[in-house]
């Protein structure tokens, strides 16, 4: 019997899993891995590292599931968007920690750009907004800092990818240097509609041609791993971006069906079909996976701090022992008592793009205790979801009535029906949460027909629970109200 591996980078850790024929999970392993914050707002983490955990997660998952490399069918990649790794094309040394999408050390640069008369044209041709969260003006920063790169990089001595570019080229041996749609569309460098790299964008940063990646399908054979790192060469078939795949992980390949991401950060991904449609309301134009000789599309609304605010209360304020017991802890009093946390730790991302945003914590009284602040940071990541969808509908022009969601935070049942409470609409929370890695697994399937159609992966999508708003109109906009409020406080503290 065949199964499908697909290798999940997140950005606290790496995964892997084995999938079989009927999109039923075999096993699974995961290796954490530290983030470092030289200063404030800046986030990296170290490329080795990350490749190193995606390679001990590998081997983990394929001994769990006591099957060999020659026992799998394809490899599918999927991995955290917009951080970059810079590396030497012949030593394969990075040059430079990875910078994280989270890093927002070029805000300067993005400022500049935004007040130039380049602005409209970037954007329209991108369907980005210019922000430090994608990965172009962090490479134009790292070309400018690290001495005689932009030189090497002429002369085509240094490579340019975010983390599926990194990892491919570590499992192929150096040999192969790919990345694809997706991922190519949060680099600020690719032309949306065409989907390839774009002169003029290459132009405006200064950014070399010679270092970057072939742009590739999301489902396509781009090469075969090292037969000494696994036992046996296996066809590289799948890559995308964390949301996007998760988005085939939710079998959301119709215009629009939409699912929500509740892991580092929040990304609620639209489908919008074949051609690029423009957010008139502060999202952003992206691609969405594609087979071979098809063009998809997505809008998508952004959360920088979700789970990684529930992070913080564990390890920086030890209110929580671990992320499952949030649930507990927030369900021990009836309500937040007023309290509103906006976790802005690097900025307010959509609809707001605010950089220079910064967390706050308000309507604190001397009755609020620890456990109203744990309730406050499971509703913020709430809140902050209502505003993506608030902005989707707006461009839709049609309201949303059902919601997939998927990922670690997609487990906490307050969570869940806060989310359905503020929304106003129904949540379903599939039978299989991990649905990055089983997107990965889908698209690798797919271009070695271990599966035959998206029609028949549809159709091993089950529901695993659905929660129905229980608050009234009047009760939920309330509650926005106050969040909105909140919000307008970490903005005034600019």
């Amino acid at each position: 019997m065949k199964w499908i591996l697909a290798l999940d980078e997140g950005t606290s850790s790496a995964r892997a899993a084995l999938y079989d024929v009927e999109g039923g999970r075999r096993a699974m392993a995961a290796q954490e891995f530290p983030s470092r914050y030289p200063q404030p707002g800046w986030v990296e983490q170290d490329p080795e590292e990350i490749w190193q955990a995606q390679l001990r997660a590998t081997r983990d998952t394929l001994a769990q599931g006591g099957v060999t490399a020659k026992d799998i069918a394809a490899i599918g990649i999927t991995n955290q968007r917009e951080t970059l790794v810079v590396w030497d094309r012949k030593t394969g040394e990075p040059v430079f920690p990875a910078i994280v999408w989270q890093c927002r050390r070029t805000s300067e640069l993005c400022a500049q750009l935004n007040a130039s008369n380049d602005r409209a044209w970037i954007e329209e041709r991108t369907g980005l907004v210019i922000d430090p969260y994608f990965s172009g003006t962090k490479l134009r920063w790292l070309l400018d800092t690290v001495p005689d790169a932009q030189r090497r990089a002429e002369a085509g001595e240094l490579l340019f990818g975010n983390i599926d570019t990194w990892l491919i080229s570590k499992l192929t041996g150096g040999r192969v240097h790919v990345t694809d749609e997706t991922n190519a569309s949060r680099t600020m460098l690719m032309n949306l509609a065409s989907g390839e790299w774009d002169d003029d964008l290459l132009r405006v940063l200064n950014v070399p041609r010679a270092m970057l990646p072939r742009i590739a399908k999301s489902s396509e054979v781009v090469g075969v791993t090292d037969g000494d790192l696994l036992g046996a060469e296996i066809p590289i078939a799948g890559i995308a971006g964390d949301q996007q795949a998760a988005l085939t992980g939710q079998a959301c390949f119709k215009p629009g069906m939409g699912k929500n991401t509740y892991g580092t950060g929040c990304f609620c991904l639209l489908h919008t079909g074949g051609k690029p449609v423009r957010s008139k309301n502060r999202l952003i134009s992206t691609r969405a996976a594609a087979l071979l000789g098809e063009k998809e599309f997505a809008i998508e609304g952004s959360v920088f701090i979700a789970g990684a605010a529930v992070q913080w209360l564990r390890d920086s304020l030890k209110l929580i022992p671990d992320a499952p017991s949030s649930q507990a802890i927030a369900e021990s009093v009836p309500d937040s008592a007023g309290v509103y946390f906006v976790p802005a730790f690097v900025g307010l991302g959509a609809p707001h793009w605010d950089s220079e945003a910064r967390g706050v914590i308000s309507g604190l009284t001397r009755g609020a205790t620890a456990a109203h602040i744990v309730r406050a940071t499971l509703e913020a990541i709430a809140f902050q979801s209502r505003e993506l969808v608030d902005a989707q509908q707006a461009d839709a022009g049609t309201p949303i009535t059902e919601m997939r969601v998927d990922g670690g935070a997609a487990q906490n049942d307050f969570l869940m029906q806060f989310q359905a409470d503020i929304l106003g609409c129904k949540i379903v929370r599939p039978a299989d949460t991990e649905t990055t890695a089983l997107g990965a697994a889908y698209l690798a399937g797919l271009a070695v027909n271990y599966w035959e159609s998206t029609d028949q992966i549809a159709g091993f999508w089950k529901a695993e629970r659905i929660f129905e708003p229980r608050i009234g109109d009047a009760e939920r906009e309330r509650r926005f109200a106050g969040w909105q409020d909140a919000v307008a406080r970490a903005k005034a503290r600019t």
